[in-house]
């Protein structure tokens, strides 16, 4: 896998062009005042499932999971229909 930079605004004048690297499994990386601050990576494609995938992402530490159950939340709306009430208020 090979390896571009470009700076903040380069990247910006060209965004579509570093997306086709990116899907030709190259990396690009983000330069700010010729330092790099950010890298654009192909998603690495996989076989494993869900449960596999998480774990791994919390190993990472990129994600993390909540003990707590989600049972205790509450609708904060009362009467169904709010968003198209809501909406018909706007015009």
């Amino acid at each position: 896998m090979s390896d571009d930079s470009y700076s903040v605004y380069q990247a910006k004048a060209h965004f579509s062009e570093l997306l086709r690297k990116v899907q030709a499994n190259k990396r690009v990386f983000i330069t700010s005042r010729g330092k790099p601050i950010a890298a654009i990576v192909p998603l690495a494609r996989s076989n494993e499932g869900l449960e596999a995938r998480l774990e791994r992402l919390e190993e990472e530490g990129t994600v993390s999971r909540d003990a707590a159950p989600l049972d205790h939340l509450v609708p904060i709306v009362k009467r169904k229909g709010a968003l198209a009430r809501f909406l018909a208020e706007r015009d």
